[in-house]
């Protein structure tokens, strides 16, 4: 499971990358065709808002595995090793149970006919696309959870943060 976390670590990466770049050149065309040519691009609201939601599911994703959310650790900090990694398999099991259900509400909100049918109002997309990225995300999320868990139940160590830090 760790590999796999690895391997979604990187396309989420590799994701957050394209969508980014691809956010910042429509945010610049729009402004320069809004301001500076008097001619506004209909659509280009419209796809930022669409990257932008992408963006924050995957990046929501790959924060858990890096425990880059912001967190208040003083009392867990007080706590002895083990009733740490106790602590952290109890939040885990928590938070996978959670994403558990807003993954079966969120696939089966995304497979509704309504929702296969429904267009967008600019570009006529199938809103089922830009409504992916919440089960997509939190599937992403879960298999880091997991990763994470089958780690502390072997008494590794967490996953460092990219500076090298103790991680979550």
């Amino acid at each position: 499971m760790t590999k796999l976390s690895n391997v979604i670590t990187k396309v989420e990466e590799v994701i957050m990358g394209l969508l980014m770049g691809i956010l910042t050149i429509v945010m610049i065309a729009a402004v320069t065709f809004r301001y500076f040519l008097k001619d506004p691009i209909p659509w280009a609201s419209e796809v930022s808002i669409y990257l932008f939601i992408w963006f924050s599911f995957i990046g929501g994703s790959w924060g858990l595995k890096y425990g880059t959310q912001a967190s208040v650790t003083f009392l867990v900090d007080a706590l002895s090793e083990n009733k740490q990694r106790i602590l952290r398999i109890v939040q885990d099991i928590i938070m996978l149970l959670f994403l558990f259900i807003i993954l079966f509400y969120a696939s089966k909100w995304v497979m509704l006919p309504s929702t296969m049918l429904q267009k967008s109002t600019s570009l006529g997309m199938p809103m089922w696309i830009p409504y992916s990225a919440v089960p997509i995300g939190i599937l992403f999320a879960v298999i880091h959870i997991i990763a994470r868990l089958i780690r502390l139940f072997r008494h590794q160590r967490d996953v460092p943060g990219k500076e090298g830090d103790k991680g979550i």
